[in-house]
């Protein structure tokens, strides 16, 4: 699955079992993380387009959050192409 994140433009492919962070990380992208476990909220994204998965039952967010499209990349799967606002991303290559 293709993961374009704006408004940087930089883009990644997700693995199928691999988290969004891991899988920009494996593509050289920088994203802001701490615990990776989906308490910090440090890498809080908002879901533009396309569907994910958390891979843990209650990720650090209320249900208002979620509801808005707000989601933990260290914690979520993608489930399709995804468009993401993550302002704080950039290229390490």
């Amino acid at each position: 699955m293709r993961v374009r994140l704006e408004p940087s433009g930089l883009g990644f492919d997700a693995e199928a079992g691999t988290t969004l962070l891991k899988s920009a990380e494996a593509a050289g992208i920088e994203m802001p993380s701490s615990c990776r476990n989906g308490t910090c909220r440090t890498c809080i994204c908002h879901l533009v387009s396309g569907s994910i998965r958390h891979i843990i039952e209650w990720p650090g967010l209320s249900a208002e959050e979620k509801a808005e499209g707000w989601i933990l990349p260290c914690v979520a799967e993608a489930q399709s192409d995804l468009t993401i606002d993550a302002p704080q991303t950039f290229s390490v290559f």
